[in-house]
């Protein structure tokens, strides 16, 4: 854009230019200056008329004006969560999706935080970019944040942003058991800043705890079968979803790290679990167990 507002001024000051001139003052190939003038006259309808007397351009209407570019404040923030999820992607193609990052950052003068990282790209989800942005502030001003986690009400407060094998996770303090834990961000169901706890007050030594979460580095995803109870869109409670072929409740989840899978199949709402069957087992064998400390009996 800042190219395509130096050739306007230069049209307007009938100067006449030419995609050599763009080039050469942006420091882009010529054919780069080229299609930034077909993108003025094709995309931006600019009426641009070649005058071979002056070799440059000029507009045929002298009425005409760059449309302007603005940014709604929503737009922004979708636009700094994308560039923190590519900047810090560090899987395939790393190089790539950072360079979307910077592109993304010159429209919104994002500012680079290296405590928030390896965050990588997943699909547009705007309960996980809400969730995103409400930790990132507290743990820019150091404050608790109260959420609902798998059923359970804790008061935490977030550390950094840790990604494991695709699943996004929040590092924290938990000050029900007095650990850090790392709470899978597709499992947070609710979020709210505490007003009062302040992370500077003394009680809570970081680096201290050790983390409360195993995780195993597996390359590719796990797939379930699940027969669902409504349509749950492209991600099922933060897990990739979609729709089994001949099917309208049939649904193909994948995984990465069987125990969060687990818990979440404990937590959540469905009909059957089809597939796989070695997952099936887990999930009888962590039922019986739980039955069996209810009658008060020893698990086998």
């Amino acid at each position: 854009m800042h190219r395509i507002q130096w050739f306007d001024q230069q049209i307007r000051e009938s100067r006449y230019p030419n995609s050599s001139q763009l080039a050469e003052k942006f420091e882009i190939s010529k054919r780069q200056a080229q299609r930034d003038i077909e993108y003025m006259n094709i995309t931006l309808r600019a009426p641009l008329a070649y005058i071979a007397k002056h070799r440059g351009y000029m507009y045929e209407e002298q009425t005409y004006i760059l449309p302007h570019l603005y940014m709604t404040e929503d737009e922004k923030r979708i636009l700094q969560f994308l560039i923190h999820r590519y900047r810090q992607y560090d899987y395939d193609n790393a190089d790539a999706a950072n360079r979307v990052a910077y592109l993304l950052e010159r429209f919104t003068d994002a500012e680079d935080d290296s405590s928030h990282n390896r965050l990588p790209v997943f699909e547009f989800n705007p309960k996980l970019m809400q969730t995103v942005l409400l930790l990132s502030d507290a743990m820019k001003t150091e404050r608790a944040v109260d959420i609902l986690y798998e059923g359970e009400r804790l008061h935490i407060f977030p550390v950094k942003f840790e990604s494991r094998y695709n699943i996004d996770y929040i590092v924290s303090y938990c000050e029900q058991n007095q650990k850090q834990r790392m709470l899978r961000l597709g499992a947070i169901e609710q979020i709210e800043i505490a007003e009062q706890s302040k992370r500077n007050n003394g009680v809570m030594p970081v680096k201290a705890y050790p983390i409360d979460e195993p995780w195993r580095p597996i390359q590719q995803p796990f797939t379930a079968k699940i027969q669902l109870m409504q349509q749950p869109g492209p991600s099922w409670g933060g897990f990739t979803a979609r729709p089994a072929a001949n099917s309208s409740d049939l649904y193909e989840i994948e995984f990465y790290d069987t125990e969060a899978f687990l818990r979440h199949l404990m937590t959540s709402s469905w009909s059957a679990l089809l597939a796989p069957k070695w997952l099936r087992e887990k999930l009888h064998a962590r039922c019986g167990s739980i039955m069996n400390r209810l009658n008060g009996e020893e698990d086998e």
